[in-house]
């Protein structure tokens, strides 16, 4: 076929760009009704190459940084060596990819199949773009983690300024206080962890990498508190007469206790929040129900991260699950159909455990959760055990461990059928408290089920079809499609900005198989 014309020559200002002689002849006859006798824009940022960019892209449109060529930085494809053009994969593919290239990956494709192939790879991985993009902004940069806490390696309560001389927030195992280094308004707030107990996890939890649903610390020191820093008296009474020995004497004077320093300042435990939402349980129960799928997901993807670093184990008894409030959306993106004591906090695991260790000494809830229901984490199925146990405690259903594990499944304490929710969340804990080791769910297949409570498939996809993989496998490629659009559109508002929840449904889609979503479907809607 014609070759379109080059671009004139006063256009060709770029570095990367081939020199003159690279230039193929002009063919006259490709000027006649040629849609590519356009220019294009003379360089990507224009405002004609941006037109497909979003906020939420972590790298430019015009994709992948690689050397150029004439049809990568023109639009004008170029004869290679052996006549051929190179071809993009599908997860290299953007909106300004070269027609050359297209060419080439779609005479390659067997009809619309391998073009359906072709689309569900390249938006795979947009997804996955977009979702790395998402965690940097709720997470923040790398080096600007690594920047903080060399500023506060050596650093003690001198070099610190109290923001509040209450905590902020009161665990198990620590008291937080708002703090900022002294020197320098600029300076972001962060919490100072105050240990109760001098058993602290903290080789395991600095080995563990930075994750969502993982407390980061990134500095620590031991010295004597402040005079003016007030500790409470009515502190919780959960311990063995051992560790409140031992907090006693902390109270006194002098009082030298290990401080942890973490980016992400916490507000309440996940205990507290379900003691203050029995009434907006009531009132809202579909916006809590789904809150709460929300909080046990996060718990999942913590837990699954801690076993696949192989470090460590997590203690997610509520008392030292710690919930981090997320920056509000604009006012033009707020619900007013979620209240706002219904705002989704990210929960973080902030008590550890070494991998082969079976309890810990000294800890300030163990004993208190085992007398509540919840399991030391002295082996895996500890995880199912205690997930399936915040369920009940979530919902306010009152449960303890060994009854529960006493029942046979079909006698669990009911949960009320109070939304859409409910009865998914009733099939996943008697799953995951099943007696036989064989049926229970594991912390992966909970965090599958839960995904598909929250974003579906919903079991009224298949009254009219018979679930097979061919039909979820086109449910997937539809929902991906219409997500991607969704982000689209939502970059295109002003003051559009990513949420939790965006983040966690987009690395659901990044991730699921068709398969997948057929064993989970079959165990969640059996």
């Amino acid at each position: 076929e014609p070759l379109p014309p080059p671009l004139p020559k006063k256009q060709l200002q770029r570095a990367e760009s081939l020199p003159e002689a690279a230039l193929p002849r002009e063919d006259p006859a490709s000027r006649t009704g040629s849609v590519c006798s356009i220019p294009p824009p003379s360089h990507p940022g224009s405002r004609a190459g941006a037109a497909g960019s979003s906020p939420l892209r972590d790298r430019p449109c015009w994709g992948p940084r690689r050397p150029l060529t004439k049809s990568q930085s023109l639009g004008t494809p170029v004869a290679r060596q052996g006549g051929q053009v190179p071809r993009a994969s599908p997860e290299e593919l953007t909106f300004a990819a070269a027609d050359g290239e297209l060419g080439g990956l779609l005479q390659a494709l067997e009809g619309r199949a391998g073009l359906c192939s072709v689309l569900a790879g390249a938006q795979r991985a947009a997804l996955a773009r977009l979702a790395a993009r998402l965690r940097d902004a709720l997470l923040g940069h790398e080096h600007r983690r690594q920047l903080l806490a060399a500023q506060l390696a050596g650093k003690k309560w001198a070099a610190l300024r109290l923001l509040e001389k209450e905590p902020c927030c009161e665990a198990g195992d620590a008291w937080y206080f708002r703090v900022r280094l002294a020197a320098g308004q600029a300076q972001p707030a962060l919490a100072a962890k105050v240990l109760k107990s001098r058993c602290c996890s903290l080789a395991v939890q600095t080995s563990l990498g930075v994750h969502c649903s993982i407390q980061q610390v990134i500095g620590c020191f031991t010295d004597s508190l402040p005079q003016e820093l007030a500790l409470p008296r009515n502190t919780r009474k959960h311990h063995q007469s051992q560790c409140r020995e031992e907090d006693t004497a902390l109270l006194g004077s002098p009082r030298v206790l290990q401080v942890l320093l973490s980016p992400e300042i916490p507000y309440q435990t996940l205990a507290d929040f379900v003691k203050e939402s029995h009434k907006v349980h009531k009132t809202s129960p579909g916006h809590y129900e789904r809150l709460a799928c929300l909080l046990l997901l996060q718990v999942c993807t913590g837990l699954e991260h801690l076993k696949a670093q192989n470090a460590g184990r997590g203690d997610i008894c509520p008392e030292n699950l710690l919930l981090v409030q997320c920056p509000p959306p604009p006012l033009n993106q707020q619900s007013e159909e979620t209240p706002p004591a219904l705002s989704l906090p990210r929960l973080l695991i902030s008590n550890f455990f070494k991998a082969k260790e079976k309890r810990r000494p000294c800890s300030t809830t163990q004993e208190q959760d085992c007398s509540e229901g919840f399991s030391a984490p002295s082996s895996p199925e500890a995880d199912e055990l205690n997930i399936g146990m915040l369920i009940y405690m979530l919902l306010h259903v009152d449960i303890s461990l060994e009854n529960a594990l006493g029942f046979r499944c079909n006698r669990l304490p009911e949960i009320p059928s109070l939304s859409i929710y409910s009865t998914g969340l009733k099939r996943l804990a008697t799953l995951l408290l099943h007696r036989d080791l064989c049926k229970r769910v594991s912390v992966e297949e909970a965090k599958s089920i839960l995904q598909v409570l929250l974003w579906g498939p919903r079991q009224e996809l298949f009254a009219r079809s018979k679930k097979t993989p061919d039909l979820l496998q086109s449910w997937v490629d539809v929902k991906r499609a219409l997500l991607l659009t969704k982000f689209a559109e939502k970059a295109a508002r002003v003051g559009g900005s990513p949420t939790l929840e965006e983040w966690l449904c987009c690395q659901y889609f990044e991730e699921v198989t068709e398969h997948r979503l057929y064993q989970v479907t079959q165990a969640l809607y059996a």
